[in-house]
């Protein structure tokens, strides 16, 4: 269900999963950046920032295969997306974003109407089905691309370069020693 946030509110956010095998919570700031909240392990163990067994901002509990996150007093500096990630098979899976963002009150002043205001900022469900503003879905959709091409990508490069390194280093020893030899 679509919630309006307040500042100082609670916010509880869910992961629903047909597995038991733990569970991460990131959030991705409206700067991109991307913060680990918490772990919650297969036996119901939360492990936050740092390593610490509570944390004095957020709560986290396993209900079954349900993973659940609460923001204890929603802030400025919790706004952004929040993501479910967990390790299956070696591959990480991504709950789509929960964006969570506090009411931005703007005021228009007239001259013969008094000023309205506007509010902006919602949660999302992973379950509703909204449609997602087409320019915030590019946008995880390129982050995501970044992720899962260009890393790879990056580190295939990587190898290349170094087996070429490792032949040219070869490659000339071997040349020293035949030419050592005198006729």
């Amino acid at each position: 269900d679509i919630t309006q946030l307040q500042l100082g509110q609670k916010l509880e956010l869910e992961c629903h999963t047909d597995k038991s095998h733990g569970a991460s919570w990131i959030l991705r700031d409206s700067s991109g950046t991307l913060h680990f909240i918490a772990f919650i392990s297969s036996v119901s163990r939360a492990t936050f920032e740092g390593g610490q067994r509570t944390s004095p901002r957020f709560e986290a509990s396993k209900d079954n295969t349900i993973y659940r996150l609460a923001v204890k007093s929603f802030t400025p500096l919790d706004e952004g997306s929040y993501f479910c990630v967990m390790n299956l098979n070696q591959m990480l899976h991504f709950s789509p974003g929960q964006r969570a963002f506090l009411p931005v009150i703007t005021t228009t002043v007239a001259s013969s109407t008094p000023g309205s205001t506007t509010q902006r900022g919602i949660t999302e469900d992973p379950n509703l089905t909204t449609p997602v503003p087409e320019g915030r879905m590019q946008e995880d959709l390129n982050f995501f691309c970044h992720i899962f091409i260009w890393v790879p990508l990056a580190g295939a490069c990587l190898l290349l370069l170094i087996a070429l390194v490792i032949t040219i280093v070869l490659c000339q020893q071997t040349r020293r020693r035949r030419c050592r030899c005198k006729r």
